[in-house]
């Protein structure tokens, strides 16, 4: 387990992170976007800071109440500190925050959903999240060692209408293949998981235990099940084309941006609207 001068510091430094992305969760005022035909667009930009202004505490209250998140979270017993440090922190701030575990554990509480194979793990997962959504329109699918601002996460999709197929996140690209990376956490849309778990039905399409002949990480095996009921990776960024869902911890971004931004290193580290860091 972490020693007590690491929980200490890491505290300090969720606790500061907290602090400065809350203060500009109290001034947000959502913008409005045209409706379009086509979806295929492959940038989603987060609300620039011109659109910040002063809101009260109410009216903060009222926009989180607008978008509800079922945060989906993957762990396994062997890496106790990371489901306990979730558990403890950042899920708290979901609507809605289920733990699912390869197998069970005694020391937290999770579904267990009794399967060694990661992907077909995670499919288990997203079937029994949309079954059991009820009015939840988003869902935010993560491994407990990321760590996520919800209410950055709740701005990024306000404006969104989750009846269509939003599939956000940190778009990496393999051959022809773009996907969302896992260790950076997924947004997906009320019809984005609803599309998958229709075509999870289709074992040509989307293999419960992938192609014979390749293994495909779970991120890969996703977009590409995605891909075939016309949903598509779209990477998440601020108004300046910053990536707000980041592969790389807090100290790892300040680091390389003291390096390459000695004059700036706030502005240079990472996006004020950020969703996620991991590591």
């Amino acid at each position: 387990m972490l020693s007590e001068g690491g929980s200490f510091m890491k505290g300090m430094v969720m606790g500061g992170l907290f602090c400065l992305l809350l203060s500009l969760l109290g001034s947000f005022r959502p913008g409005t976007e045209p409706k379009t035909e086509d979806h295929n667009h492959h940038h989603v930009k987060a609300p620039s800071k011109d659109e910040l202004t002063k809101l009260s505490d109410s009216r903060v209250q009222e926009l989180s109440n607008q978008v509800r998140v079922s945060c989906i979270i993957m762990v396994q017993p062997k890496f106790l500190v990371y489901w306990a440090t979730a558990l403890d922190t950042w899920s708290k701030h979901c609507d809605k925050a289920v733990f699912y575990t390869s197998e069970s554990s005694k020391a937290l509480e999770a579904i267990d959903l009794n399967e060694k194979d990661d992907w077909a793990r995670l499919r288990k997962a997203l079937r029994h999240a949309f079954e059991n959504a009820g009015d939840l329109q988003w869902f935010f699918v993560a491994q407990p060692t990321t760590f996520a601002i919800i209410e950055n996460l709740k701005y990024l999709v306000l404006a969104k209408d989750p009846s269509e197929p939003f599939y956000l996140g940190n778009v990496k690209k393999s051959g022809e293949l773009e996907y969302v990376a896992y260790d950076s956490g997924i947004v997906l849309s009320y019809e984005a998981l609803k599309r998958l778990v229709h075509v999870f039905q289709d074992e040509d399409k989307c293999p419960e235990r992938g192609r014979a002949l390749w293994k495909l990480s779970e991120d890969k095996q996703l977009a590409v099940c995605l891909k075939f009921t016309g949903v598509f990776a779209e990477n998440g960024e601020d108004a300046h084309g910053k990536g707000l869902f980041n592969s790389k911890g807090v100290n790892s971004l300040i680091s390389e941006s003291m390096k390459d931004n000695p004059n700036n290193v706030v502005e240079g580290c990472c996006s004020d609207m950020a969703v996620t860091f991991s590591g």
